[in-house]
């Protein structure tokens, strides 16, 4: 028998522009965890350039600042999220959470699942 699903996507835009989905969450929890923006993209194995790129747009879009930044040099570079990226980070978390919950106990309309008799 075929299982039919409900599935979606959460994302938050302003004005029509993505500023954070699945993936940027998981960068700016990978930039979170590594300190710097090299750091995340190795562990997300993606170039750093796809990484900077992905920032720019979210900090383009952004009404606040998402990280600070120490640039490199004798102690390395590190990137800090600000408090505002962190509670956009939990804003969107638990908006997902909550999404993902209600469709994994939608009930399916019979029409979907008709009994045959």
């Amino acid at each position: 028998m075929s299982r039919c699903t409900v599935r979606c996507k959460v994302w938050f835009e302003i004005d029509g522009q993505p500023l954070i989905g699945t993936g940027r969450e998981r960068l700016l929890l990978a930039i979170d965890a590594a300190g710097s923006i090299n750091g995340a993209a190795r562990q997300l194995d993606i170039s750093y350039r796809k990484a900077w790129a992905q920032l720019q747009e979210m900090e383009r879009i952004a009404p606040f600042p998402l990280f600070t930044r120490r640039t490199g040099g004798n102690g390395g570079g590190a990137t800090v999220l600000t408090p505002q990226a962190r509670q956009l980070l939990d804003e969107y978390r638990r908006l997902d959470g909550d999404v993902r919950a209600l469709t994994a106990n939608c009930p399916l309309p019979d029409l979907l699942y008709p009994t045959k008799g």
